[in-house]
């Protein structure tokens, strides 16, 4: 084989290698709130309340048996 062919083979997998590789992710929050604490912004359901645990619970089971329980929406 040539110098050429053997130089064009060893960048094909290098560059073939380097997609392999994983790029740091940064912290998007803090870990030690609980999650009705977490959410603070405009995407939160209209009568949920931030901090309050009560209502946090309410609203995950209204949405379970709006949709998103299997069980429920089965024949």
């Amino acid at each position: 084989m040539s110098r050429l062919s053997v130089c064009l083979a060893a960048g094909l997998c290098l560059a073939a290698l380097s997609a392999c590789g994983e790029r740091p992710q940064p912290n998007r929050g803090t870990l030690d709130t609980a999650a009705y604490e977490g959410a603070k912004d405009a995407f939160v359901d209209a009568g949920w309340k931030v901090g309050d645990k009560n209502s946090w619970e309410q609203h995950l089971r209204a949405r379970m048996q709006r949709g998103q329980n299997d069980y429920s929406r089965m024949p």
